[in-house]
């Protein structure tokens, strides 16, 4: 396998596309916020929908980031907070935003659902019951799920999640008590990691995205190619996505992924 072959199996970006504080660090200083999706699908071929996150936007909106990005440019779209941390109507909200991204699903760009639940949402039988019964509300659609609380680093998880074809987040944050560590687990045909940063001293106290707020050196990202070969060698495909915003830090980061993966992992 040659080195460009490698490259087109994994996808790399960042968690969210359009914030103010890219401005003259990624983005030019006067760029209208409706052409940043654009500019962003000139260095990446991938992304993360975040806003779905807070309220799912109508079809319409969905419809123009297909019409906006390059045939071969992907989605992943997060599930409303209502899925992961209310989880009282999840029924309602899944259909809702099922209908939101059919158009990106027609263009053939949407790839899947990401799900990132919190801390307080621990391995039991009766979570393990409810992402079951997410992953059935929303059909054939590719269901990624992330997990918080190191309840969830056991190997019957990786069997429940396989069983009922659910793509297991991989994640990079601090090496806090109670949260999860570095894990090469892949538990369909697709690997997906997300880095948060390192932020220690802001991960449980910090305000807004604060605990984000991390820039890697290029030294941590070296460490994580060997974690990302041993992904590769289990997945058809990989999703890396950088959640390290504030500044502009996710993008620097991820190219400087992009860089070091057609580099640094050998065919």
């Amino acid at each position: 396998m040659n080195q460009n072959m490698i490259y087109d199996r994994i996808r790399v970006g960042t968690s969210g596309y359009s914030y103010d504080d890219w401005r003259e660090v990624f983005y030019p200083a006067k760029l209208q916020k409706t052409l940043m999706l654009e500019y962003y699908s000139r260095f990446f071929n991938s992304v993360e929908i975040n806003a779905s996150y807070y309220t799912i936007p109508p079809a319409a909106v969905f419809e123009r980031f297909a019409e906006k990005t390059p045939p071969d440019f992907e989605f992943i779209v997060k599930t409303h907070q209502e899925t992961t941390h209310r989880r009282k109507e999840n029924a309602g909200a899944l259909a809702k935003l099922l209908v939101a991204v059919n158009p990106l699903a027609v263009s053939g760009k949407f790839k899947g659902f990401l799900a990132q639940f919190p801390y307080a949402f621990k391995n039991n039988e009766s979570n393990r019951k409810y992402i079951r019964e997410t992953k059935k509300l929303i059909g054939n659609c590719p269901l990624f799920v992330e997990f918080r609380h190191d309840s969830w680093n056991r190997e019957p998880v990786a069997r429940f999640l396989s069983d009922n074809d659910i793509g297991y987040v991989n994640v990079d944050e601090p090496p806090l008590k109670g949260l999860l560590p570095v894990q090469e687990l892949v538990t369909n045909n697709l690997g997906y990691i997300r880095f948060h940063g390192q932020n220690e001293k802001d991960w449980w106290d910090g305000k807004g995205s604060a605990r984000y707020d991390y820039s890697y050196q290029e030294s941590e990202l070296e460490g994580w190619l060997i974690h990302i070969s041993s992904i590769l060698k289990k997945a058809f495909k990989t999703y890396i996505f950088f959640n390290n915003h504030p500044g502009g830090k996710a993008v620097k980061n991820a190219r400087q992924m992009i860089e070091l993966i057609k580099h640094g992992i050998s065919p």
